[in-house]
Parts: C-alpha cells; sequence; structure tokens
C-alpha cells in the first residue's frame, strides 16, 4: 500500500509539474489586468537594454484605438545605493503610479512626488534602512574610480511587493520622470515596456495585431504568446514531467498487478471452491477486480496527502531558481488535473487485476482442489 501511495505522489507532482507552470505564469500575468506587452522589436520585456523611443508619440496612437483601456510605460535602469562602506546595487522601475501594474504597496505611500522611492523588504534590510530614511541613489558607478553618476537624494516613501520579482532581488520603483532625469538625456522620453489594458469583450490578439501594424518599432506580447515562449524555454521541466508520471503510473500498475497475483495464488484452493459450489467465472474476476481497486483507491488517497506535502517543498527549492519570479508556482494543485491523474492509477487497478483473475478463475476446478487437499 506504502510503495502504492509512493507512486501515487509522484504521478501526482508530475501532473502538478506539467500544467502547474502554464497557469501559475498566466494567472501571474492577469493579475494586475494587462492583457498585452510591448517590449523593443524582436526581444521580451526586459530581457536586453534595450528601451523604445518616443513614449508620448506611442502613447497618442495606442489611445485612438477604442479597444485600448490604460496603458502604462515603464522604464527599467540599475541604481546603486551607498550603504555605509559598502555599494547596494539593485533594480529600478520608473513607473507612473496611477496606472502601474508592478507591485503591490505594503506600508507607507506610493511615488506621488519626484522625489519619493519605494523599495522591497529585501533591499530594505540590504540597506538597514526603514521608511521615512533618506538615501543616495546613482544610476551610474565607476570601480576603478568609485564615482557615482546620476545622483540623487530620495526618500523612501513606502515598502512593496514586486509582482514578478525574483527571491533575493533587491527593487526599487520612482516616478518615471525621476529615473530618466537621473539615467541623462539620451533616455528621456523612452521606455522599456508598455503594458496595455483592454476593454472588456475586447479581442486582445485583434488589438496586439493592430499595435503591431501601427508600430513597426515594438513587439506586442499577448497572454497567449507570453505562455508560448515561456513553454519553449521551461520545455526539459514538462518533458521531465511526462517521463517521471508515465514511470509512476508504470510502477503503480506494477506493484497493484504484483499484489493482486499474490493474493489469487494464496487463494487458488478458496477459488476453486467458489467455483465448485456454483459461483459463476465473471462474479469470481469482480471480486478479485475490485480488490485491485481497493488497493489502488487506498494508494491513491494517501499518495494525494504525501504529493501535496513533497510538492510544496519541491517548489520552494525551484522557486528560489535565479531571475525567476516569487509568483511562480511549479507544482500548481489543480482539482481537475490531480483528479484525472489519481483517477489514471484507479483505472491501472482495473487493468491490473483482470489477468490474474480471469487466470485464477479459468484453472481447472478438480485439479486445483486437488492440489489444494495435497498441500
Amino acid at each position: 500500500m506504502l510503495g502504492v501511495a509512493v507512486a501515487a505522489a509522484m504521478l501526482l507532482d508530475m501532473v502538478m509539474l506539467a500544467t502547474g507552470m502554464r497557469e501559475s505564469f498566466r494567472e501571474l500575468l492577469l493579475s494586475r489586468g494587462f492583457e498585452l506587452r510591448l517590449a523593443p522589436k524582436g526581444t521580451l520585456p526586459f530581457d536586453t537594454d534595450a528601451t523604445i523611443p518616443g513614449v508620448g508619440a506611442i502613447t497618442g496612437i495606442l489611445r485612438r484605438n477604442p479597444d485600448i483601456r490604460e496603458i502604462s510605460p515603464v522604464m527599467g535602469g540599475s541604481i546603486h545605493i551607498r550603504a555605509g562602506n559598502r555599494d547596494v546595487s539593485g533594480s529600478a522601475l520608473g513607473i507612473d503610479p496611477s496606472v502601474q501594474g508592478d507591485y503591490e504597496l505594503l506600508s507607507g505611500r506610493d511615488v506621488t512626488t519626484p522625489e519619493s522611492i519605494v523599495v522591497n523588504d529585501y533591499l530594505l534590510k540590504q540597506l538597514n534602512a526603514r521608511v521615512g530614511d533618506t538615501i543616495n541613489v546613482a544610476t551610474g558607478y565607476d570601480p576603478q574610480t568609485r564615482t557615482y553618476s546620476g545622483q540623487r537624494k530620495l526618500v523612501i516613501t513606502g515598502r512593496v511587493k514586486f509582482i514578478y520579482g525574483a527571491a533575493k532581488q533587491s527593487g526599487t520603483a520612482m516616478r518615471r520622470e525621476t529615473l530618466e532625469a537621473m539615467s541623462g538625456p539620451e533616455k528621456r522620453d523612452h521606455a522599456s515596456l508598455f503594458m496595455v489594458k483592454v476593454r472588456e469583450g475586447a479581442n486582445a490578439e485583434r488589438v496586439r495585431d493592430w499595435i503591431e501594424a501601427q508600430l513597426p518599432n515594438v513587439t506586442a506580447i499577448s497572454i497567449a504568446t507570453a505562455i508560448a515562449q515561456v513553454d519553449a524555454r521551461l520545455s526539459y521541466f514538462r518533458q521531465l514531467a511526462l517521463i517521471l508520471g508515465a514511470v509512476s503510473l508504470f510502477v503503480g500498475f506494477l506493484l497493484v498487478t504484483t499484489l493482486v497475483t499474490v493474493s489469487v495464488n494464496e487463494r487458488a484452493g478458496e477459488i476453486a471452491v467458489m467455483r465448485a459450489i456454483g459461483v459463476s467465472k465473471a462474479h469470481v474476476v469482480q471480486q478479485i477486480v475490485i480488490e485491485g481497486v481497493a488497493i489502488s483507491l487506498a494508494g491513491a488517497i494517501l499518495g494525494l496527502g504525501l504529493g501535496l506535502v513533497t510538492a510544496r517543498y519541491l517548489n520552494t527549492i525551484l522557486s528560489a531558481f535565479p531571475g525567476l519570479p516569487m509568483a511562480i508556482d511549479f507544482f500548481l494543485f489543480q482539482p481537475r488535473a490531480a483528479w484525472s491523474a489519481l483517477g489514471l492509477l484507479v483505472a491501472s487497478g482495473i487493468g491490473a487485476g483482470v489477468y490474474p483473475a480471469w487466470r485464477a478463475a479459468s484453472l481447472p476446478i478438480a485439479a486445483s482442489l486437488r492440489r489444494e487437499a495435497i498441500a
């Protein structure tokens, strides 16, 4: 029974791994309601340092489409903060707080003024700072001369949690015009990414096609396109899940087959007596198959609990991969997929019991009784 439970747990975990990443990533992208992302032509958002020029002009073009409800340009960059004798580096987002979709405010105030900045807890710990402190932020640092460029004093006004942030990543956000001014004239009126919301009932794919036709210097990425690109990058995990899931299902089938066969061999005399007193072959087969199903069902129920515990542990390990958002779940429990997987195991229990049951019910009655009497 324990062996069947382990096989069921592995099968459940592999199904969760195969389907969980896709669903978790889709929920992450839709968590703030932005169905489309615009990145520099041929790139993914923040995959390179490339930016999109002409934010004002692009925003004007996008507003001409009645299906577009909200536009959020985002500027990305790196910053350096002096903390005692240390240089603490981190990522910075230049946003418009009224339409931003990159973080959740945990405490304090948002970046309502050009002199304000919000940071995540990991950076606060690195700086040994708190909300209300003033920090000296720079967008450039020369390690040889130990000089900073683009310096500006900013006040930490709030603690935030970045939705797409990775574990142990120092993150900050400020107004986009502030980051542009600190980065120099070459970054003025530039954005690394546009996030776009479409009106309810509108076709996001049709809007994406319209954007790419109007703006040839950008790549418009819909939720479906983003999921397909992530599938390509994480295909290794899905292949691994498919292989290990098939192995666990086969192991479960062998275990149940072995258990039922041993049980049938030990009860050969009992089965012969039942056949001798008139019990039909089909009824004997039915009883033995039900026994196999009971073993599979009990193992599947135990495996469900074991699988959820191991999935949570494995998820904490895989979620620590560099560059992956903390909100991504590799093992996401989805009732339909989970019950389908465990249903396959129960079905394998039915298949495992059919052959040994039919073989036992087909043995010659007289010979079986004689052999049992001699034993």
